[in-house]
């Protein structure tokens, strides 16, 4: 394969390894961090033709679609909750956020994955070496993503109680794999789809694949968990022989898929890299739902605006890591890190927020009364939030660049998990402010 292939490991790329003393210094304009020679400039697609108000629409406008498919992804959550499965069988419950957190993160970093390729010119060259590789590729990791998070559900379950049932272990892993296995393929086709015909208009992918992966993931996954499990809990007291082809299916598909991606020079080194990022934003994530449990005790009003200031932070952070990884594959400087795109993502924050928390008002989805206080000292909060993650997304990619990772296949992970952990504790922060100046509304402890 020539050298435009996304490989950045020591061992496998001559730069990195003929320039192995040049990779601790903080000099990124130097060669040793181009992953494609000089003459290989990114087609199509220019940087510094890029237009900022273009940018800024095509930006905030994918970021909508992200939040209005999380908004929707809500209120389906909040209809099938009491669906006889999701009565009965209460693991099920535990299991949707850590599906579609797991789901999500491959979702996007395949979209970041994507972009980059179609900045680098592959998608005119290798397209269905590309296609066939990524497909796989996530094949492999929501597969097991999926045993994962049921067997975390399974466990979360079963601790408190004590007792473990079989038939729900069953039912759990096989609605979880089946679902992350299809969900996964649809998906994975749809983006191709976006970021090649972004491609064809000259709309940067960068700008838009990210979120659309977002507002698609959490919804298509949503619904299908809810319908595969509410299937398999007909027959599962009954018979387990589906649920146990199912889990075999699966096994049987990772280390296909699996070899298949190893074998592809565009997703090797993705197959290699992407499996500590997942668990480990699964980690920090928890960590984030600690401090939830504990809020929501005390502040009934905060579960909805959780989703909101989380979902947002996390979008705006990935797109952000999305474009910044491209910058450097594709030999350009990454710019001070509050640069351009920086200070208009978050500009955004404040119309995208606004929309949302009253959106939420309207349908009369929280607890809340938007007073003025309020709103104020939860802006507040999701600008601070937003800034944290958007400096913090600048370093973390240039410091895995210099490691010799690549971005898409890591930094998001950890950025959106990271976008849990400081929403969360910083939205307590604001309702325990909002109390402790007297705004007593219900959602506040009153």
């Amino acid at each position: 394969m020539n050298s435009f292939v996304m490989n950045r490991t020591k061992s496998t790329n001559p730069k990195m390894v003929n320039h192995s003393k040049s990779v601790a210094e903080p000099d990124m304009s130097s060669d040793v961090f181009r992953l494609i020679s000089s003459e290989e400039k990114p087609p199509d697609i220019k940087y510094d033709k890029e237009n900022s108000w273009i940018t800024g629409v095509q930006m905030f406008v994918s970021l909508l679609l992200a939040g209005f498919g999380m908004v929707g992804a809500s209120l389906l959550f909040d209809v099938v909750q009491h669906w006889p499965v999701f009565d009965q069988v209460q693991e099920v419950v535990i299991l949707v956020p850590a599906l579609l957190g797991l789901k999500g993160n491959l979702e996007m970093t395949l979209a970041s994955r994507l972009s980059t390729h179609a900045h680098l010119g592959h998608l005119d060259k290798s397209l269905n070496s590309l296609i066939v590789g990524n497909l796989c590729l996530i094949q492999c990791q929501a597969v097991l993503v999926g045993f994962l998070a049921a067997m975390a559900a399974v466990t979360m379950g079963w601790i408190p109680k004590g007792i473990f049932n079989v038939n729900h272990a069953m039912l759990l892993c096989a609605s979880s794999v089946l679902t992350a296995s299809f969900a996964s393929f649809v998906l994975g086709l749809i983006m191709i789809g976006v970021i090649v015909v972004s491609k064809k208009i000259n709309i940067n992918p960068d700008n838009v694949a990210t979120p659309i992966a977002a507002s698609l993931g959490d919804l298509t996954t949503l619904a299908l968990l809810s319908w595969i499990a509410s299937l398999l809990f007909r027959t599962i007291n009954t018979s387990t022989v589906l649920p146990t082809i199912i889990i075999t299916a699966g096994a049987i598909l990772v280390p296909l898929c699996g070899y298949i991606a190893w074998k592809n020079p565009f997703t090797q080194q993705a197959l290699d890299e992407g499996w500590v990022p997942v668990v480990s934003a699964m980690v920090i994530s928890s960590a984030g739902g600690l401090i939830l449990d504990y809020t929501v005790v005390n502040y009934e009003g905060i579960a909805v605006f959780q989703l909101v200031i989380n979902g947002i932070g996390g979008n705006m952070v990935a797109l952000h890591a999305s474009r910044l990884s491209t910058l450097l594959h594709t030999g350009q400087k990454e710019g001070a890190v509050m640069g351009n795109i920086s200070k208009l993502l978050l500009l955004m924050v404040i119309p995208g927020q606004l929309i949302f928390i009253y959106t939420i008002g309207y349908i009369k989805a929280g607890h809340t009364s938007l007073t003025p206080i309020f709103t104020i000292v939860y802006m507040t909060a999701a600008i601070l939030q937003v800034f944290l993650l958007l400096t913090i997304s600048h370093y973390m990619v240039i410091w895995m660049w210099k490691l010799g990772l690549d971005p898409d296949n890591s930094a998001i992970p950890y950025l959106t998990a990271l976008g849990d952990l400081l929403g969360t504790a910083l939205l307590g922060i604001a309702f325990h402010l909002l109390y402790a100046i007297g705004d007593k509304d219900k959602d506040v402890g009153d």
